[in-house]
């Protein structure tokens, strides 16, 4: 799934179910493989977020691959983790570093959810960001 079908999906419901939308993704972030699990300091902490939410990247320039670890007792904030894994996991290094900085404005959530939870998922978007520019630097 690409951002913009994402974009798409959350711009056909009406605000009533775009939260319903957003717990729906809650459900489907994948876990961390244990390699995080049993060593959490691999992870950069995203300190925009209310909850803890933990981030790791991989991959090269063909493929960047993003890693999440955040709790189930947060469901909007695991929703962001989970919708911009769906929007840019696996996706090339260049198709993430130009993805729209207003990508989590696009979603049509802000008058839906405080202004801390989208500047969590701002925070996520650009960790995500300059991890994959270190990966191409290095």
């Amino acid at each position: 799934m690409s951002a913009s079908d994402i974009v798409e999906e959350f711009g056909l419901m009406p605000d009533t179910e775009k939260l319903q939308l957003l717990l729906e993704y809650s459900e489907n972030l994948p876990d961390v493989p244990s390699k995080y699990g049993e060593n959490p300091e691999l992870m950069e902490r995203v300190e925009e977020c209310q909850a803890p939410v933990f981030i790791a990247v991989e991959g090269n320039a063909e493929a960047v691959e993003l890693f999440f670890s955040a709790p189930r007792e947060a469901p909007t904030t695991r929703g962001f983790a989970s919708v911009l894994h769906a929007a840019l996991n696996g996706k090339t290094a260049r198709e993430i570093t130009d993805l729209d900085d207003d990508f989590p404005g696009q979603l049509g959530l802000e008058k839906l959810i405080s202004p801390l939870r989208v500047r969590g998922m701002r925070g996520m978007l650009f960790r995500i960001k300059r991890k994959t520019k270190e990966l191409l630097d290095s």
